[in-house]
């Protein structure tokens, strides 16, 4: 089997709203675009969360749970299991259980992408409550990686608006903008 590194590895991370937005970028997502997804999604611990087989409906490529050292390949999706903390190393997926406390978990992807991939890491924050992923925005932004956030069509506005409060964002757009800006993005890392 041949393995395929991604262009880049783009974290999107979300709470209280975000399954709404998570499911419209994937409707807008190029099934083909070369990069690989990792969604870092609030959950209760106990929960029994069918996410990846919701999200796979809304994507062509494959929609996976991601599991201890299970490599990221290009134009795949990998979902967050509940209890559970996330990191990367080498291309592959790091799976933390229990996880190591409340809302701290996309903070704890995005310094792992950031340390790992540079300037070939992507931070998406879309809607939530409170600030998980502005400390992760920060790392990602001062190792040379693009931030984006949802807009002000967040349904909970919390976590987008206190990562561009902290000045560590890119870009602020809207759902269906995204996918051509991360396209644009790959483009300008060929060149």
């Amino acid at each position: 089997m041949i393995t395929v590194q991604p262009i880049f590895i783009v974290g999107i991370g979300g709470s209280a709203g975000a399954l709404n937005a998570f499911k419209a970028l994937l409707d807008a997502m190029p099934p083909d675009t070369g990069m690989s997804f990792v969604i870092i999604y609030h959950m209760l611990p106990q929960a029994h969360s069918q996410l990846t087989k919701i999200l796979s409906r809304h994507t062509k490529m494959s929609v996976v749970l991601a599991s201890d050292a299970i490599p990221i390949l290009a134009n795949h999706v990998y979902i967050i299991p509940p209890d559970s903390d996330l990191t990367m190393e080498n291309y592959k997926l790091k799976l933390i259980s229990p996880r190591s406390g409340r809302n701290k978990q996309v903070d704890m992807f995005f310094i792992s992408l950031a340390e790992e991939m540079g300037a070939r890491a992507v931070g998406i924050i879309l809607s939530g409550y409170a600030g998980d992923g502005t400390e992760g925005c920060r790392h990602i932004k001062a190792k040379g990686g693009k931030t984006i956030t949802q807009d002000m069509s967040a349904e909970v506005e919390q976590m987008p608006l206190r990562a561009q409060a902290a000045g560590c964002v890119d870009f602020v757009l809207p759902i269906n903008e995204i996918p051509s800006k991360l396209k644009s993005l790959a483009a300008a890392l060929k060149t």
